[in-house]
């Protein structure tokens, strides 16, 4: 699919990867409908889509408020007359042990921002998505198909994520709207890390130290997904190679176990 003149809602959009798909989109002529809680960072967005050739509005809430992804919708509609492509971006991360958890209330939050907060903005735009026979895009993670340390709830909340997109794209098979799965690595430039829950429940803030080579630029992760949306994929796997993870929890999950750990002490 081309995106000229394309309706697209992205959230998660005031900053990192949500920012960077968003201008992305403007290259390519979208009309763009941006979401996030901060105003003053949508807008330092959207004035960067209207420069790079797309057009964009704003409309700040929060994507666990099932009211606030319906008047999205409506914004959307109302602006240009109908949604072509939904983008769920918006995430949150952890960074602790289980077992020093203080409060379970962390992984409440974690459902409601990386679960939920998707299935409220499929839930509110998916009538106007079938209208145009459009694509529906979640990112994910690929720690939603793999066990990862220090990352209990954010892996749960991501697993439900792939659960609920898996099915519901075969519920909307003969509709022609599309589901893609994006399941990205770590990724370079963004406030995840920082912005991760510690295990009192507060943000991680900036005191870790960055991802290593192996992570992936926002503009490498942008482009895979636009390409993945045009040719309306199942899922994309970023970088490709990570696609064999799930395969080796299958054949060798203590290997997987080994490896993973390993990645996540150099990490820390």
């Amino acid at each position: 699919m081309s995106f000229e003149n394309k309706s697209v809602v992205v959230t998660g959009a005031s900053s990192g990867l949500g920012a960077v798909l968003a201008e992305s989109f403007a290259a390519r002529g979208a009309s763009l409908t941006l979401f996030a809680r901060r105003q003053p960072d949508l807008e330092a967005v959207a004035e960067r889509c209207r420069a790079a050739g797309g057009k964009a509005i704003v409309f700040a809430g929060s994507v666990s408020e099932l009211d606030d992804c319906r008047k999205l919708a409506g914004a959307a509609e109302a602006e240009y007359g109908g949604i072509d492509v939904l983008v769920a971006n918006a995430g949150v991360s952890m960074w602790a042990r289980f077992d020093e958890t203080e409060d379970t209330q962390l992984f409440r939050d974690l459902i409601d921002v990386n679960y939920m907060g998707a299935v409220n903005c499929v839930h509110a735009c998916l009538p106007a998505i079938k209208a145009r026979k459009g694509v529906i895009t979640a990112v994910g993670s690929i720690q939603g198909k793999i066990p990862v340390p220090l990352h209990t709830g954010y892996v749960a909340s991501k697993h439900a994520l792939q659960g609920f997109l898996d099915t519901l794209r075969g519920e909307l098979d003969g509709t022609g709207v599309d589901v893609v799965t994006a399941l990205p690595h770590w990724l370079r430039g963004t406030r995840l890390r920082s912005n991760a829950f510690a295990k009192d429940g507060e943000r991680v803030g900036e005191g870790r130290r960055g991802h290593n080579k192996e992570s992936v630029s926002l503009e490498a992760c942008s482009e895979a997904i636009l390409r993945a949306i045009e040719r309306r994929d199942r899922e994309v796997v970023i970088p490709w190679k990570l696609r064999l993870l799930p395969w080796l929890k299958l054949i060798a999950p203590r290997m997987l176990d080994r490896i993973v750990s390993g990645e996540m002490k150099r990490q820390g």
